[in-house]
Formats: structure tokens, sequence, C-alpha cells
């Protein structure tokens, strides 16, 4: 009978799996970037049941070989172009490693005083990294959180935005007449999810007008809409603005919608999920003009800035009216640190009580790359991106569709939308890259996203050459 791992046992096997994950890195560029098998072939492959007996770490890694990895798609991969990066660096792993380890729960600052004085340290200097709002630091009257995700950093807002536009009544009474929630027609599915699970419903969302070139909230439209619902008995509850929208990393514009919720009461989020990380280099930071305005702000280092999944940094203005919204304090949790008010309890920032000690791997990755190390990365994205868009410009059978201020470029070749559905399809086939897409002014349109630490200039040329390859055979018969 298999008894619990000793430490030494776990050192052993500890050596093994990094050895795993290190090949696994080493060989990813050899790798066709996704699995060709058919739904339900990984479910075939495993057994009725677990083993009676336990069996040793080399018999699992075994089965990642054959079973797992064949049949992934795999993010890490050098011609991984497709959604938005959610890349991962060594350092991010170990301090995942330490914090499975420590397995500490970080509800309470009683219940792991490192674990929270880390993580609002760590925000702080996030913030000051990002040329974030003074009052968004733990030193004035905000401070920064680590989130799952963006999705969670939207419904926390939400639910905070209608704390405060009920005068506080939510609390008690719940969702006692219609709020508003406004975003543009480019911003993130996750706002009418927050909507719903918020009580406001799919109704409870406003989708705003874009302007057509830019793809960016029109300030004009969203002023529209708030008349509009004022004169209806509707309550404005939240704008959510967006810095680098998902289709095409369109920036609406803050310093107009602010001033909106400025003059009408309401609560602006900014979600900047993915372009947020460009801001650690100063001269990427035009997105965040009007930033001053917002009630709260967060963007995703688990996408572009080196950070494992999950990891999503919400910071707020004003952290009393976050935590008078959500806090809970049953009996069991009392404790005289709490009851001084001297410390920052983390479960009143977020919708469940537990929490990993998620700040370990930001930590490791600050430490490791230093600030100036996070610019290269995010310069390198962007200058590869700039690159690729150079050579779609200058191919007359292809457009760019969108501005790039980032590292995505939304682009598609001329003609039809089945031609540049058949492209992408073709392209991806070949196992060597992976692109996805998206539909912009009504056209299908492809995104190549360059994101991976791994990802070089050869990558890039190779992408485009199996395009424009591609493109050739398709056009061949026009």
């Amino acid at each position: 009978m298999a008894t619990h791992m000793t430490p030494e046992e776990f050192r052993q096997a500890g050596y093994a799996v990094v050895d795993w994950i290190a090949d696994y890195w080493s060989t990813l560029g050899q790798r066709p970037v996704t699995s060709q098998d058919p739904p339900g072939a990984v479910a075939a492959a495993l057994p009725a049941g677990p083993p009676a007996h336990g069996e040793p770490v080399e018999a699992v890694l075994a089965d990642l070989d054959t079973l797992v990895t064949p049949r992934l798609t795999h993010w890490q991969h050098p011609g991984f172009f497709g959604y938005f990066p959610a890349n991962t660096s060594g350092p991010s792993v170990l301090g995942d490693l330490v914090s499975a380890g420590l397995g500490v729960q970080g509800m309470l600052w009683a219940t792991g005083p490192a674990c929270t004085e880390l993580e609002t340290v760590l925000l702080d200097w996030l913030a000051d990294l990002l040329g974030l709002p003074a009052r968004m630091r733990s030193s004035a009257t905000g401070g920064g959180v680590i989130q799952d995700s963006a999705s969670s950093a939207t419904l926390v807002a939400t639910l905070v935005a209608v704390h405060r536009a009920s005068g506080g009544r939510w609390r008690e009474a719940g969702v006692d007449r219609r709020y508003r929630a406004y975003t543009s027609t480019q911003g993130h599915s996750s706002i009418e999810k927050a909507a719903r699970i918020g009580g406001l419903g799919a109704e409870g969302v406003r989708l705003v007008d874009v302007d057509p070139d830019t793809q960016a909230m029109s300030p004009a439209a969203l002023r529209t809409a708030v008349e509009a619902d004022l004169a209806a008995g509707v309550v404005p509850a939240i704008v959510v603005a967006t810095v680098g929208t998902t289709s095409t990393t369109a920036v609406d514009p803050l310093p107009e919608i602010g001033a909106i919720c400025a003059e009408y009461g309401i609560f602006l989020h900014v979600d900047a999920a993915y372009a947020g990380a460009a801001a650690v280099c100063p001269e990427l930071r035009a997105g965040h003009a009007g930033l001053e305005y917002a009630d709260s702000y967060c963007f995703d280092p688990h996408k572009w800035l080196l950070t494992g999944f999950d990891c999503d940094a919400f910071w707020v203005a004003d952290r009393g009216e976050l935590i008078e919204a959500l806090t809970v304090l049953p009996e069991y949790l009392r404790n005289a640190a709490t009851e001084s008010g001297a410390v920052i309890d983390y479960r009143d920032w977020q919708v469940p009580l537990g929490r990993r000690f998620r700040a370990l791997k930001l930590w490791f990755v600050l430490r490791w790359y230093g600030v100036e190390g996070l610019r290269a990365h995010i310069r390198s994205g962007v200058a590869l991106a700039a690159g690729f868009a150079d050579r779609v410009r200058a191919d007359d059978r292809f457009e760019l569709v969108a501005p790039h201020p980032y590292a995505l470029v939304c682009f598609r070749l001329r003609g039809d939308d089945a031609t540049n559905e058949a492209l992408l399809e073709r392209v991806n086939a070949s196992g060597r890259v992976l692109l996805t897409h998206t539909r912009v002014r009504g056209r299908h349109t492809l995104r190549l996203a360059v994101g991976s630490p791994q990802t070089t200039q050869a990558h890039v040329d190779e992408a485009w050459e199996l395009l424009s390859h591609a493109a050739d055979e398709l056009t061949a018969g026009r």
C-alpha cells in the first residue's frame, strides 16, 4: 500500500517532474501546436477507474507523454499566435511550486500574515510600474489585490458599483430596482456574465456603439444611453471601459468617458486585461490617459507578463467602499488582528473566501526579470508584431483591418469571408502555427498575437511564409 510521500521521496520525484517540464519546453518547437485527434480520444484511452494500489511518479510521467501532451493545444509554443497569450515562465512555475508546497490559506491576515503583506506590497510595486493613479496605492485610499481573472475583477467592480448606486441598500435588500451597466460593443463577454451573476440580467447591460474606424467606444453614444436610461427611471451603475479590446486591442477614450462618469456619479471600471502589461514601458502608456477617473482597474499578468494563470491584478481607488460591499464576518473567523482594523483581510476583496498564495509567482517573476527584463519582453513582442504588420501592408493581396498599438495584428486577405476562413484553416492545419479569428465591421478577420517568450523573428517569419504560400494557392484560380 502506498504511504504518504516523504520529503526525500518528494525530492526525487520533484527532480523528475522538473526535468520533464524542462524537456517539454525545450522540445515545444518541434511539436504540432494543436492536436488533430477527435473529441473523446483522451477519455477513451484512460482506464475505467483509479488504480487500487499506488503507482510511482514515473508511471504518471509516462502517461503524460503518451496520453496528455500529444492531445493538447500548446499555449507556450513559439508558434502560438492565437487568442491572447497566456504565458508562463520558469520563475513563475517555481513560485507556484513554492506556493503549493507551503499550502497557505490566505483568507485573513491572521491565517498567513506574509501571504497578505507580500501581496499588498507587490501590487503597490506594480501600480508604480504601470504609472497608475496615486490613490490606488495601499498607502492612500485604495490598494490592489490578486483575483483569479479579469472576469472576477469585473464581477467585483459590478457588485461594488451596485452597492454604491443603491446608496448601500444592496447589501441588505439586494437588487431593488433597475440598474444598468454600460460597455462598448467590443467589451468582453465577462461584463454580461457579471451583470447576470449580479442580478442585473443580460438586459442590464447596454452595449454602446463604437467609432467604426477605431473600434473604440463613442462618448457621445455613451452619454445618449445614460440620459435615455435616466429618463426611463433606470439607475446607471457602472461603465466598463476597455484598454485593448479582445477583438482588435482598441482603446476606449478614458478622458471623455471618465468625465461623463464623474458628471453622473457612475462607477468607472477599466478593463486592461491584455494591454495593461504594456504600461510597464513608459512609451506604451497612451491608453492610460484619463485613468485618474477610474474607480477600479485591472490587468492580467497571466497574459503578457510572464506569470502563469491565474493572476489578475485588480486595484480600487476606495478600498473602504469595496470592503463595505463584500465583507461578511462569521464568529469562527473573528480575531484580534481583524478587529484592530490595522490589517487587510483579502477575503473582503473577492467573491470566494479562500485564496492561494498567488503573490509568490509574481514575486519570483519580478525578482528574476527585474523591471528592465519585463520591458524587454514587452518591447520584443511589440516589435515582432510591427514587423509582421509591415509585411501585411507591403503585400497588395492583404489588408490591415485595425490599428495595432500593442502586439496583436488584425488582417485579412482581400476578398470574401470564405477565402479568409479557408486561409486560416489551411495555415493552422500545418501544425506549425495557430492563429484565431474575429469579425471586424462584419468581415472575417485573422488575428496574430505575439507573446510567448520562446517566439523569435524566425517564428513570425514562418507564420508569414505559411500565410503567403496559402494565399498563393487560394488566389491562383481567381
